[in-house]
């Protein structure tokens, strides 16, 4: 069984999708500033039309005419998770909202050398890499992406195309030129789906965060280490499309490195898939990244959508699409994730795959984090807002419970750490814990294939998790 498991995983370092489904394309039409959008999954019913270099008149002239139409009397703001019957409309507000939306559109999309269009709805921009957000940051001014790091030894490096074959956006066979690297674009329409335009790209805060409660709808099944000074962490994650029922829900899969209390100073680093509709606005899985230094209340943010992560890769688009998936009872395809800190400079890297560096989270960002994690954490975490009275049908994972196992249920395999002398070890003392086993569980194991591993995941509502 054993030796079965470990020819079965096509990781992505070895393979080819083997009768992978292409993910279904809704209705496309063309955008009047030349953007192709994509409605198939959209949760907003008005096309605004709004052009990222148009004057703010012209938004304004054209959002009062589609509101004055088709809601005479009174509007509710967008955004609003439960919008409120009979709100009056505020043009000033109005205004002001699109006044904010536009600067921090300036400050997220940098002048492109090159822009690929993707037939998913992606819109890449090819940046000047000295150009990217992250040098905005009063500490980086001026500076200019860091060489690599050595790697934690112990950690095996192959050669793959891995980065060509991986996101959707670059199937086509468009690439960014040297020099520059690759970012999605940030539209008018994903920030009017946000909640809050002042919060657009960060976590919802959420209230006396710990390692084994949940917190504001936030439901985990993770496997943890803690008592050592961590210095990375590594793991290999089987990647799935979950069902995320409510568009202010998601559904995510990732190793956090984490360091301070949990408590208003909290550090985290984090990478992983998730499936977000609110952030991207479609229902695909995409590799994302994350850091917070106040457990998420006024630092950090998904991406590249504040000045921090530094990137350093010209074919990896972070918040892309991600392609193939697992399919149940078919072909697993997984990614393999390192996140250490730099011996020489201290900062934290990030590698994807085998040997693809995909940028830094600078030392400077950080406070605890500054020096070592206390804590890793691998997992999923859902969000059940309670919108339908019960308990969410968001899938965690495969949407298939731990005890289902390989092929069926999601997993984390090969899970080590880096330690003082960067070097990469096996985990000792994993602990696995589910917020709320009746809607998604986990089962950990050691094997000589996989060495520490787990399944975890789970439908959410069931008979069992009303």
């Amino acid at each position: 069984m054993l030796h079965d498991m470990a020819l079965d995983v096509f990781p992505w370092t070895k393979s080819k999708p083997r009768k992978t489904q292409t993910p279904s394309v809704g209705r496309t039409r063309q955008h009047k500033c030349g953007q192709t959008h994509t409605w198939k999954r959209s949760f907003l019913n008005i096309d605004f039309s709004l052009c990222l270099r148009s004057p703010i008149v012209s938004l304004l002239v054209h959002f009062l005419f589609v509101v004055s139409t088709l809601f005479p009397v009174h509007s509710s703001q967008f955004g609003d998770h439960h919008p409120v019957a009979n709100q009056t409309f505020r043009p000033k507000e109005e205004l002001h909202k699109l006044n904010a939306i536009r600067n921090r559109l300036q400050l997220i999309n940098k002048p492109p050398v090159k822009t690929i269009q993707s037939s998913y709805g992606d819109i890449i921009d090819c940046v000047a890499s000295h150009m990217q957000h992250a040098f905005d940051h009063p500490q980086l001014k001026g500076q200019k992406p860091l060489d690599p790091p050595e790697r934690p030894r112990g950690h095996n490096q192959m050669d793959d195309d891995l980065s060509d074959s991986f996101q959707l956006w670059n199937l086509s066979g468009e690439s960014c030129p040297e020099g520059t690297i690759p970012i999605r674009r940030t539209t008018e329409e994903d920030m009017l789906r946000a909640n809050s335009v002042r919060r657009f790209g960060r976590k919802k805060v959420i209230n006396r965060v710990r390692r084994d409660t949940s917190g504001n709808g936030h439901e985990h099944a993770i496997g943890y280490v803690t008592g050592d000074q961590y210095y990375g962490a590594k793991a290999s994650i089987n990647v799935w499309a979950p069902l995320v029922e409510n568009p202010y829900e998601f559904s995510l899969s990732q190793m956090w490195v984490i360091s301070g209390s949990f408590g208003d100073d909290l550090n985290t680093i984090e990478a992983g898939w998730q499936v977000s509709p609110e952030l991207y606005g479609d229902s695909y899985p995409r590799f994302f990244t994350y850091w917070t230094t106040d457990a998420y209340q006024a630092t950090g943010c998904y991406n590249l959508l504040c000045s921090g992560f530094v990137q350093t890769n010209s074919k990896i688009a972070i918040g892309a699409a991600i392609s193939p998936t697992s399919s149940y009872s078919g072909g697993q395809f997984d990614i393999s994730l390192l996140i250490w800190k730099d011996p020489k400079h201290g900062n934290w890297w990030l590698e994807f795959g085998s040997g693809i560096l995909v940028g830094y989270w600078p030392s400077f960002l950080f406070t605890h984090l500054g020096d070592h994690a206390s804590m890793i954490q691998f997992g999923g975490e859902i969000v059940n807002s309670g919108s339908s009275g019960s308990h969410t049908s968001t899938q965690m994972g495969s949407g298939h419970f731990a005890e289902e196992g390989f092929a069926k249920a999601s997993y984390f395999r090969n899970m080590q750490v880096v330690d003082w002398d960067n070097n990469l070890i096996p985990l000792s003392n994993l602990k696995v814990l589910a917020d709320h086993p009746n809607c998604y569980d986990i089962q950990g194991g050691v094997n000589n294939a996989w060495g520490n591993y787990f399944y975890y995941g789970g439908p959410g509502r069931n008979v069992k998790c009303p």
